[in-house]
């Protein structure tokens, strides 16, 4: 296992929600997080068929850009009743031609899980991976997951995504409807996030 030892790490992101977040679960070790976008990086294409290889692609790119280690982070919803769908075409599942619907997206999953006559609960899972990886190709990789059901009609407008069909197991609200930091706790990126830090940073 490879421990960190630099003091700057790159966010392979260019979502500033998503920086902010992992930026504030590393600061209790004094690593300085910049982002892909703050560097002008670009984001190289996803072709894997899994989060983690996803998330492999994005970091190593960013590793070798800009010479410092690189942690990429690649997630979606899997659902029982539709073989794992969405999955790793979580986010393509909200793609028009005028920018991501998520609305949209939710709609979708709802009547795909309709016209399969999927039994209730509907079970579901968000799924994370995360990749750290050094300049000189060394990597690391982490699996983080949440498990819950999917709910209707949409609730909540907190978060983003998904968030407002998913109900987490042990837990009346949806993601939707869930204090953004309550929902970060719990959630399948600081799942991984916690894996993360136990191998490399603590």
């Amino acid at each position: 296992m490879s421990r960190f030892s630099d003091s700057r790490l790159l966010v392979a992101t260019h979502n500033a929600g998503k920086h902010e977040e992992i930026a504030a679960l590393l600061s209790p070790y004094g690593v300085e997080v910049v982002s892909a976008a703050a560097l002008g990086l670009d984001v190289p294409e996803e072709t894997e068929t899994t989060f983690a290889g996803n998330a492999r692609i994005k970091a190593h790119a960013a590793a070798r850009a800009a010479g410092i280690p690189a942690l990429a982070d690649d997630s979606g919803l899997c659902v029982d009743a539709l073989d794992g769908a969405p999955g790793v075409h979580t986010a393509d599942w909200a793609e028009t031609p005028t920018g991501r619907d998520f609305t949209l997206a939710m709609t979708r999953l709802w009547r795909a899980l309709e016209q399969a006559g999927a039994p209730e609960p509907r079970r579901a899972r968000f799924r994370c991976a995360l990749v750290l990886a050094w300049p000189d190709g060394r990597e690391e990789t982490f699996e983080g997951e949440i498990a819950g059901r999917i709910t209707w009609p949409m609730r909540g407008e907190q978060g983003h995504g998904y968030d407002p069909i998913f109900q987490p197991d042990g837990h009346e609200e949806t993601f939707g409807e869930m204090d953004r930091w309550e929902k970060n706790r719990l959630s399948h990126r600081a799942d991984a996030f916690a894996r993360l830090v136990a191998a490399c940073f603590a």
